[in-house]
């Protein structure tokens, strides 16, 4: 029994981005709306870009820590019937990116301001094996996009500079469109597809529940080739495409598995960056065989961007080491030659370390950067900000806490090479002495 386990355990690493991308396809896929009841419940609508018309805000967001820079765009490809092309409008240089994950949650392709530029262009998505003809449009550099897999989770950020944005950026989200290829061509208006994605989102975790959501991805979307050996070894716990539903004794292989190894999973720690920020894991292209880091990545941060397109390192702790919390006052000072170095824009949200959610506060500030109007720079041209729960006297420079604990995130989009490579250190939070304060 005990190899079993250890095979069962091997089993969950590698299908356990199978089994969230079933999850998420099916909790964000939109859900057909207008069949009169005729239609299955279950049934999802697939090849259409859906959008987050609002900026979230305290209490809006139905996931942890949420982004206040861009509003999302978000569509799940099937290329089982055949290509699909995405027409992309002119952001009109205009920060935007289109990430799109394979099955397994590599992302292995952008599109947008870094790769592709910002002006209006069309895209063709060939599913895996595809041998059709290229049409004129598509023989220009980047314009062609060879999908690893049948199915593709496509999610979109589009920068907004605050509310007074949002209608601009809505006229943008109307221009990403996806259509099969043929209709393209002679300009038909989208189709949408119906699809079942079988699966409850808001089901049980249980070895049964794992076993057949992984196996049917697992027949829609095969691995590579040379991971057939592998395959035919998790087929013992009931994982693989021709695998049957596992019999009594593989369910509690693979029960074993997840009791003990999503614990594992969730309290790896990050890489530590100093000073109190920690780095997630760096993500390429494609996790290769690090079936380990896809997993844990996963599991805390799926739809993560390539760390090339975006990074977000964490703060929990100050200067000191001390946890960060509303009752003390912190100063976060960037030397003039020292901001965050990107290509695109930077800012630092924070969250209540209670929920994981944005923090309410008087002025309406959930994030600051370098787009936040107003900003104060030191007279030496450096950059000091206030992370505090009490308004300063001045609150140009404020970033509102909570009462009590909180954490911060960094985002960098297009981040240079100094700050991947660990050259570039962010600076520690400074906490303030109050008078008595000897801490």
């Amino acid at each position: 029994m005990a190899a079993l386990n250890a095979l069962a355990e091997e089993a969950l690493v590698y299908a356990w981005p199978l089994y969230e991308m079933c999850r998420m396809r099916a909790a964000t896929s939109p859900r057909r709306t207008d069949s009169g009841g005729d239609a299955p419940a279950p049934q999802r609508w697939c090849n259409v870009f859906t959008h987050a018309r609002q900026l979230l805000r305290a209490g809006k967001s139905r996931v942890v820590t949420p982004n206040n820079d861009t509003l999302y765009t978000n569509a799940w490809l099937d290329l089982r019937a055949g290509p699909l092309v995405i027409d992309v409008p002119d952001t009109a240089g205009r920060y935007y990116v289109l990430g799109l994950l394979d099955f397994y949650t590599n992302p292995f392709a952008h599109l947008g301001q870094r790769l592709t530029g910002t002006t209006a262009r069309s895209f063709l998505i060939t599913p895996p094996g595809w041998q059709g003809a290229l049409p004129a449009p598509f023989d220009a550099p980047g314009a062609h996009i060879e999908a690893p897999t049948k199915w593709l989770w496509v999610i979109g950020r589009i920068l907004v500079d605050g509310p007074s944005d949002l209608p601009a950026v809505h006229a943008l989200q109307d221009g990403f469109i996806v259509r099969p290829l043929a209709d393209w061509l002679v300009r038909e208006p989208v189709r949408p597809r119906l699809f079942d994605p079988a699966c409850d989102p808001s089901a049980p975790l249980s070895a049964a529940h794992f076993a057949g959501q992984v196996n049917a991805a697992l027949r829609d979307n095969p691995p590579p080739a040379h991971e057939a050996a592998l395959l035919a070894r998790f087929a013992a716990v009931g994982i693989g495409p021709e695998a049957p539903a596992p019999n009594d004794e593989q369910q509690a292989a693979l029960q074993h598995a997840i009791d003990t190894v999503l614990p594992r999973l969730r309290a790896a720690s990050p890489r530590t960056g100093g000073a109190g920020w920690t780095q997630p894991p760096l993500v390429s292209g494609s996790f290769g065989d690090d079936h380990l880091g896809r997993a844990q990545v996963a599991l805390k941060y799926i739809g993560m961007l390539e760390s090339r397109e975006a990074v977000y390192p964490l703060a929990w702790h100050d200067a000191q080491g001390r946890a960060l919390d509303g009752s003390a006052r912190y100063r976060l000072r960037f030397a003039a030659d020292a901001l965050p170095p990107v290509d695109a824009f930077w800012s630092i949200t924070m969250y209540d370390a209670r929920d994981y959610m944005l923090v309410d506060n008087p002025i309406d500030r959930y994030a600051i950067g370098d787009r936040t109007p107003g900003l104060q720079r030191d007279a030496d041209g450096g950059l000091t900000l206030q992370v505090q729960h009490a308004p300063p006297a001045d609150e140009a420079n404020w970033l509102p806490a909570p009462a009590g604990a909180f954490y911060l995130c960094l985002r960098a989009y297009m981040p240079r090479e100094d700050m991947l490579d660990g050259r570039y250190a962010l600076p520690p939070l400074q906490r303030v002495n109050d008078p008595g304060d000897r801490a």
